[in-house]
């Protein structure tokens, strides 16, 4: 039993957990991001987090928010008023981190956006959210055939 922490794995799902939060809320109020990050490390357990992590997809996504929902929204064969926001801010964690963090196994990002649907979404959410990363996946070629 490791009783030194959480593993680098269990630290990044806890940033993309934070971060699901962060987003959404920038989302909804447009607040800035500088106040949403201070709120989260202060207000919120964030110990066991990969802070990196977290301030790399709250601050990256909106960043790249344009060319992220372009590609989502290419595949997704829906519009953007139709996609209910944790589908959507789920999508855009997975997305940026299929398309910027090449060090991030493919597998790995698809399967963290789909556990974030899981806890925070729809029932079936997570099936629409599959099928677009995987086909963004494989659009970028991050899937290796064979």
């Amino acid at each position: 039993m490791n009783h030194h922490g959480p593993t680098l794995a269990q630290a990044k799902t806890k940033s993309r957990r934070a971060a699901l939060q962060a987003l959404y809320q920038w989302n909804l109020g447009q607040q800035p991001l500088l106040e949403i990050e201070r709120w989260f490390l202060e207000e919120q357990d964030l110990r066991g987090a990969d802070l990196k992590h977290f301030r790399d997809l709250l601050y990256q996504i909106p960043k790249n928010s344009q060319e992220l929902d372009n590609a989502i929204l290419g595949l997704a064969e829906r519009e953007l008023n139709n996609i209910d926001t944790v589908e959507m801010t789920a999508l855009r964690i997975g997305a940026y981190e299929l398309i910027y963090r090449t060090d991030i196994p493919y597998r790995v990002a698809i399967d963290e956006a789909l556990e974030l649907v899981k806890r925070f979404g729809a029932p079936e959410g997570h099936r629409f959210v599959n099928g677009v990363l995987n086909l963004l996946a494989t659009r970028l070629q991050r899937i290796s055939v064979g």
